[in-house]
């Protein structure tokens, strides 16, 4: 079983392989942890920056059952940034994925789109494409379950 810990300090192309073996998986409900992954940060690093972000920029995304979220920014979990979701084919390798898409909400964010698989019980992977390019990847967890916390 992965767990985020492992996620937080696997390397680029560990991320990408697991994304492309795993299902997109059912769309989550309600709150999500989320952690920023760093692959090219080292172990220590990785951790380190994942900790920084979280205290003060971005700690998760919140689902609403009408297709659509919120994601949670700063120590006082504000909700901002929305974005649509529902199922569709991934960039990556044109499998089916959960996309999380900012075109149509966001003016800033408009050319950013997130794509998530899940690889553990309440557990997913997330890629970031900023204008068609790759540039990131981010954990989402159910604060329910503790036994893929990184903590």
């Amino acid at each position: 079983m992965t767990t985020e810990a492992e996620l937080l300090t696997s390397d680029d192309q560990r991320l990408e392989e697991l994304f492309r073996k795993s299902s997109a998986g059912e769309i989550p409900r309600g709150p999500m942890e989320g952690l920023a992954v760093f692959p090219a940060a080292g172990r220590a690093g990785a951790r380190l920056l994942a900790s920084l972000v979280n205290l003060t920029a971005w700690r998760g995304k919140v689902f609403s059952p009408d297709g659509y979220l919120s994601n949670r920014l700063t120590a006082m979990d504000i909700l901002s940034i929305v974005a649509t979701v529902g199922p569709g084919p991934s960039r990556l390798d044109d499998q089916e994925c959960i996309v999380i898409d900012y075109s149509h909400t966001s003016l800033v964010f408009g050319g950013v789109r997130d794509e998530l698989r899940q690889v553990g019980p309440g557990l997913y992977l997330g890629l970031i494409w900023l204008a068609g390019r790759k540039i990131g990847w981010f954990t989402l967890r159910d604060p329910a379950n503790a036994e893929n916390s990184s903590t």
